[in-house]
């Protein structure tokens, strides 16, 4: 019997470990980013990319979401989402099962010598915690809509944090 008990907390064990990973079937709401393009603020500073920079690909036959978008500043936003399932919320960090991850970088282009140019990379996860999450509310044949917000470290820089709040995209969808 006690063997019995130790089977049965094992299984459950896992099978909220396996749960906990994976994307909700919650996507939230669409957010208010214009068409193709994604929006943010970091720091409390607003952030809007180009419509021509910014995309959402599906890839992997499906099972991985990667969003790409860039402003005319040289700021640009990157995420991965291995195990994409469509509509959802996706974990960004959570130990070793959540594979999600997100950045921010700026870049300072110096013009009178391009190959000076300076380039600052915030990630997410920096640990083995939950430090923010991908909304997918909407998709369809052409766009995927959603929200987002975390909590991203210069890791290779000043260790400095920024705070991703109010993140929203409307993107143009593309299926490799």
């Amino acid at each position: 019997m006690r063997q019995f008990k130790h089977i049965v907390l094992l299984i459950t064990t896992v099978s909220l470990i396996s749960f906990a990973s994976c994307s909700t079937d919650e996507g939230g709401e669409a957010g208010n980013a214009a068409s193709g393009t994604l929006t943010a603020k970091v720091d409390g500073t607003s952030f809007a990319s180009l419509e021509i920079s910014s995309s959402a690909t599906i890839a992997n036959g499906g099972q991985n979401l990667i969003i790409i978008a860039t402003n005319s500043d040289g700021n640009a936003f990157s995420f991965t989402i291995l195990g994409y399932d469509g509509v959802g919320t996706y974990p960004i960090g959570g130990g070793a099962n959540i594979f999600n991850s997100a950045s921010y970088s700026e870049t300072e282009v110096n013009l009178s010598n391009p190959t000076d140019s300076i380039t600052e990379l915030w990630q997410a996860p920096y640990d083995d915690t939950i430090v923010g999450e991908l909304k997918v509310s909407e998709q369809t044949d052409s766009k995927v809509i959603g929200t987002f917000s975390f909590q991203c470290k210069n890791v290779n820089g000043d260790n400095s944090i920024k705070s991703i709040t109010e993140g929203s995209f409307n993107l143009n969808k593309q299926t490799l």
